[in-house]
C-alpha cells in the first residue's frame, strides 16, 4: 500500500513543479501485489498448498502472467515501461479531467513489418495524414481505412541528433489486416508536452494498474481542498490519457489489503467487479468505476457525507 499523497522513503510519491499545489487531508492508496513463480522462479509444493486454502491468494497458469520464453528479468523490464507509460496517462488523464491543455503525439515505437521500414523512423512523431492534422489514433485509422491501398503522404516530426525537431513528407504504404484494417505495420506510443512537471517517487513498483490513482492525487493536489475529505480510499485501475479506468490483475489480493490497512472505500474498474464478486471484505465498500470522472466524482461526494453504500458497487 502507497499513500499517492504521501511519501515512500522520503520522497513525495506525487509531486508538481510548475502549478500552486495545495495539502490534502485525505488518504488515496494504490496498491501492489507480488508474483511468486514465472520465468526463473519455481515455486514449492508447500506454496502451492498454501495458495489452495488461503483466500487472499490465488494459483493462475504461468503465461498469463510472463509469456514463454520471457525471462523475470525482460517481464521486469515490461512492468517498470509500463509504470513509466501509466504516470505519462495519468497525467494526461488529470489534466482533460481538469480542463487543462497539453499537446500530445502518436510516435512510432518500432516496426511490426517492413511495410514502412525505409521510410519511418522510431521517435517519428505523425502529424498529418495527406495534409490533415492527425488528431487521434481513431481518426487515423479512418483516414488509413478509407485510402485504401493507395500510398498516402504522411507528414512527421523527425528529431535530428540534438533533438530538434522538423517536418518531413513521407510516402507510406498500408497492408490489410486479418480484421481488414489498412496498417502501417508500425507499433505507435504516445509522447506528451505537459505545462506542469509531475515527478513520481516510487520505487520497485512497476505495472499501469497504478494509473488512476496517481490521476486523482494530480488531481486533489491540484485543486484546493481534500478530495475525498478525511477518507482513508484505496484503489486500482489503469487509465487511459481520455480517462478510461481499464481492469487489472490481483483484485482480490488488493482489496484484502486495503481492508487490512485500514481503507473503508475501494475503487474498483467496472471489468473486474465479476471477478470482485464474493471475495470482497466485510466493511469495505467497493465502488464501481469506469472512468476517471466517475471516480472523481464519487471522491467528492464522500468527502460532501454522502454513504458510499448507496454508489453503484461490485456487490
Amino acid at each position: 500500500m502507497f499513500n499517492t499523497l504521501g511519501e515512500d522513503n522520503g520522497h513525495d510519491v506525487v509531486s508538481i513543479k510548475g502549478a500552486q499545489s495545495y495539502p490534502s487531508e485525505s488518504v488515496l492508496d494504490l496498491l501492489t501485489i507480488y508474483v511468486q513463480g514465472g520465468g526463473q522462479n519455481r515455486i514449492t509444493i508447500p506454496v502451492v498448498l498454501e495458495a489452495l486454502v488461503n483466500p487472499a491468494k490465488d494459483l493462475v497458469p504461468e503465461e498469463t502472467i510472463i509469456s514463454r520464453g520471457v525471462s523475470s528479468e525482460e517481464k521486469n523490464e515490461q512492468n517498470d515501461f509500463m509504470m513509466t507509460s501509466s504516470q505519462d496517462s495519468a497525467v494526461a488523464a488529470a489534466l482533460a479531467e481538469l480542463d487543462q491543455g497539453f499537446t500530445e503525439w502518436l510516435t512510432v515505437a518500432e516496426f511490426s513489418t517492413g511495410t514502412n521500414e525505409k521510410v519511418l523512423e522510431p521517435k517519428d512523431r505523425l502529424l498529418k495524414f495527406e495534409g490533415e492534422k492527425i488528431t487521434s489514433l481513431e481518426q487515423l485509422k479512418e483516414e488509413l481505412n478509407s485510402r485504401g491501398a493507395e500510398p498516402a503522404i504522411l507528414t512527421v516530426g523527425r528529431p535530428d541528433k540534438h533533438g530538434v525537431y522538423s517536418d518531413v513528407d513521407v510516402t507510406v504504404n498500408t497492408k490489410e489486416a486479418e480484421n481488414g484494417e489498412r496498417q502501417l505495420g508500425v507499433f505507435l506510443g504516445n509522447e506528451y508536452e505537459f505545462p506542469i512537471d509531475v515527478s513520481f517517487g516510487l520505487e520497485n513498483v512497476g505495472g499501469p494498474s497504478a494509473g488512476m490513482m496517481f490521476a486523482l492525487a494530480i488531481i486533489d493536489r491540484l485543486t484546493e481542498g481534500s478530495l475525498a475529505g478525511d477518507h482513508h480510499i484505496a484503489g486500482t485501475g489503469e487509465i487511459s490519457a481520455d480517462g478510461k479506468v481499464g481492469p487489472i490483475g490481483g483484485i482480490a489480493q488488493k482489496m484484502v489489503a486495503a481492508k487490512n490497512a485500514g481503507a473503508t472505500v475501494f475503487l474498483a474498474p467496472s471489468d473486474n467487479c465479476a471477478e470482485a464478486i464474493g471475495r470482497i471484505p466485510a466493511g469495505l465498500d467497493v465502488i464501481k468505476v469506469a472512468t476517471l470522472s466517475e471516480a472523481r466524482q464519487a471522491l467528492e461526494k464522500i468527502a460532501a457525507g454522502e454513504d458510499p453504500a448507496t454508489f453503484t458497487t461490485c456487490e
